[in-house]
């Protein structure tokens, strides 16, 4: 279905039906990956999924101090962001996969 523009509604949706689909998919994909955010030499750990979803905390007892519990703190603080920062990677990566096809143009794209 072709305007007197020659502009394709059709496809355009056909596109938009893909983009979403790949994004969906890219989105499960993330959320099956397991991450381990770590600090101080890997003391401190955590485990969370690629959707950002905590799923453990593992803390050496070597580092529970209970005259330092501010060192404790950083170190798990830490270790979140590192979870983070990875989740962040995972999700730009997906992103990046997903194909914006003729859409691109449209959103500004190139």
């Amino acid at each position: 279905m072709t305007d007197e523009g020659g502009f394709d509604l059709s496809a355009l949706l056909e596109q938009a039906q893909a983009m979403q689909e790949q994004m969906a998919t890219a989105q499960e994909e993330q959320a099956q990956q397991i991450i381990h955010g770590t600090a101080g030499g890997g003391k401190v750990s955590i485990e969370m999924t690629g959707a950002g979803e905590f799923r453990s905390v593992a803390i050496n007892p070597e580092v529970v101090d209970p005259s330092d519990v501010e060192m404790l703190e950083d170190l798990f603080l830490t270790a979140l962001r590192d979870g983070a920062a990875q989740v962040m990677e995972i999700q730009q990566s997906a992103m990046g996969d997903v194909d914006l096809g003729g859409l691109g143009g449209m959103l500004g794209g190139s």
